[in-house]
Parts: C-alpha cells; sequence; structure tokens
C-alpha cells in the first residue's frame, strides 16, 4: 500500500525565501552548539522525558521491549511528528521534525559509548538511588546481542548517521524551498 505524501488534498507549503534563511541559521547555530557540547545539547531534558516515557510505555510488553523502548520512543516521536507534518504538506514542519530525530541520535551515541565505562549519571522514572540497581540501558542491550566490546565503535556510526542525517534534512529543505519556489514563479507566469 502507498501512502501519499503529502496527502492527495494537500501541496507542499513553500518556504519564503527569508524563511530559509532564518531557518539554516537557526539549524546551523544549533550544529554549532552541539558540535561544542561535551555531551548533551540543550534538548536533552525533552530527550530524557521521551526516553523514560518509552520505557514506561513498552515495559508492558516485557523486558526486552521495555529496555529498547526507551530509545525506541526518543527516536519514533519526532519520526512521527514528520510523518504527520509530510502528510499534511508541512515542510518547515517535516525539517523540524527530521532535524530533531537524527539530532536525538547525538545522545544515543553518547549513552551507547559509556556502556562499558557507566560513567553517565542514570535517570529513571521511580527510585532510581545510586544503590538501587538501575541498569544502564545500553549495556543491556549490548550485553544481550554479544556487541559490548563495540560499544564505541557503535555509538561513532550512530553519531556520524545523526550528523549526516541533520545535513542532509538541511539540504533537502534548501531543495524544497528552491523547487517550490520555482514552481510557484512558473504558476504566476502561466496566469
Amino acid at each position: 500500500m502507498r501512502i501519499p505524501l503529502p496527502h492527495p488534498d494537500y501541496e507542499w507549503q513553500p518556504i519564503p525565501r527569508y524563511a530559509l534563511y532564518a531557518w539554516l541559521a537557526f539549524y546551523l547555530l544549533y550544529m554549532f552548539h552541539a558540535l561544542r557540547a561535551t555531551d548533551f545539547t540543550f534538548v536533552y531534558p525533552v530527550e530524557v522525558i521521551l526516553h523514560e516515557a518509552g520505557h514506561l510505555l513498552f515495559s508492558w510488553l516485557g523486558r526486552t521491549p521495555g529496555l529498547w523502548g526507551g530509545t525506541i520512543f526518543q527516536l519514533l516521536v519526532p519520526l512521527l511528528l514528520a510523518v504527520s507534518f509530510a502528510w499534511r504538506g508541512q515542510t518547515t514542519g517535516v525539517v523540524f521534525s527530521l532535524f530533531f530525530f537524527f539530532e536525538s541520535l547525538l545522545g544515543v551515541a553518547v549513552y551507547m559509548a559509556d556502556a562499558r565505562e557507566l560513567d553517565l549519571p542514570l535517570i529513571t522514572v521511580g527510585d532510581g538511588g545510586e544503590d538501587s540497581g538501575v541498569p544502564h540501558d545500553w549495556w543491556n542491550i549490548l550485553t544481550d546481542l554479544g556487541l559490548l566490546e563495540y560499544d564505541t565503535r557503535i555509538a561513532r556510526v550512530v553519531k556520524a548517521v545523526g550528523w549526516l542525517g541533520m545535513l542532509a534534512t538541511l539540504g533537502w529543505m534548501t531543495y524544497m524551498a528552491r523547487k517550490l519556489e520555482s514552481e510557484e514563479a512558473m504558476n504566476q507566469s502561466t496566469r
């Protein structure tokens, strides 16, 4: 089954040139901030809320889904938002959601790279005191998969995908802005 994006009743919304430049400035400044951040960016609190909500939501399905649920939900929410915006043809909404989907991979990579070191302070819902035995998601996941010794290598790949995805999203936004601008100019010239 093919799902048309945007929905047949919608067209992609154009991005005025001034808005394109403003959004590009915002995203590039954010990427500069992310590049300079030692561990996490300023959207980290939002990602933590989504992550912990994912554990709660998926824990009803058992240990493994509950363990993976944090990362899955953290990534699923911006991805579903992107699909929702795409369905309505809202170009800048798609870009915003996809950008922060890929940005979220940077935080996942930091957490993943800590799987053997276990240096990061863990945040959990409920009683998660230091001696509570709160599990490190990625220690458990990578141990279950037999990949614990590759934690930093896998994290580097995830981080690279995050950066490349953010750049690709900005490229798509620029492409769409120019494409929609030229289509609009052609439509006006044929009237």
